[in-house]
């Protein structure tokens, strides 16, 4: 076997070290960090499919290894994010055995969200039905979102108060700050990822505005409101592409009665 066809299963290697590296910094205070290694994961995550395509190296051992990645680097990671923003923001609930219930429960419920990725890998891998494109919520695109929460909760931290604080960080600093908001988001995130709902992939065929309007309409406002949010921008996103895909299902779905 040619060198290069070993390419794609490092680049996934290096997802998965991502992975292990962010859980890492989760449980020694550095979760700022945790949410950028996502974001590292992300781009070896994109870039191992695509050197697949490139040299022709899918293979069984590949598409194993890079659900066994993303189940870490994109389930277990976010999850422990989310448990340790929430201590963080409301350290009356740091886990400890003498907290009463269900109380005691909130900080460990994120852990949902990677048993809920796990079964979004499971079924992604044994669907027929989506090759070209996403039936249920892509666990990168969950991970994503949570990624950019460290990096708004610090601004909130330090800029509160003043008149620099943006909408994106108030509003992720309160969903940490209400437990009901908080789990509410996990169990929609949760719902999400194992969904028999259409989504579309950013997969060009061709780049006419008819065939692909869905995915322009994606990057366009994407591009807009990185501008504007920076990282704060990637929570948008996803609901914005969730939001895209259902107005598409709908609309094909009135072309067809």
């Amino acid at each position: 076997m040619s060198p290069l066809k070993h390419i794609p299963n490092t680049l996934t290697s290096m997802n998965l070290l991502c992975g292990c590296v962010g859980i890492v910094f989760c449980f020694t205070g550095h979760i700022t960090g945790a949410g950028w290694l996502v974001l590292c994961a992300t781009a070896f995550d994109f870039a191992d499919g695509f050197a697949a395509r490139a040299l022709h190296a899918h293979s069984a051992i590949g598409k194993d290894l890079d659900s066994l990645a993303d189940v870490v680097t994109f389930g277990v990671l976010p999850a422990l994010i989310m448990m340790q923003l929430f201590i963080t923001v409301n350290p009356l609930f740091h886990i400890n055995a003498s907290m009463g219930f269900p109380e005691f429960l909130l900080p460990w419920i994120p852990l949902l969200l990677a048993v809920f990725s796990a079964l979004r890998l499971a079924k992604f891998n044994n669907d027929s039905r989506q090759k070209d494109s996403f039936i249920g919520l892509p666990t990168p695109a969950n991970a994503l979102a949570i990624a950019a929460f460290p990096n708004l909760i610090q601004n909130y931290l330090v800029k509160s108060g003043s008149e620099d604080l943006n909408i994106m960080e108030w509003s992720v600093f309160n969903l940490f700050s209400h437990p009901v908001a908080y789990v509410a988001y996990i169990l929609l995130m949760c719902w999400l990822l194992i969904a028999e709902l259409p989504l579309f992939a950013l997969k060009f065929k061709n780049f006419s505005w008819a065939d692909n309007r869905y995915a322009y309409i994606l990057l366009l406002c994407s591009l807009l409101l990185l501008i504007t949010f920076k990282i704060g921008a990637l929570p948008l996103i996803v609901f914005l592409y969730v939001t895209l895909s259902l107005i598409k299902h709908i609309s094909n779905f009135k072309k067809l009665t």
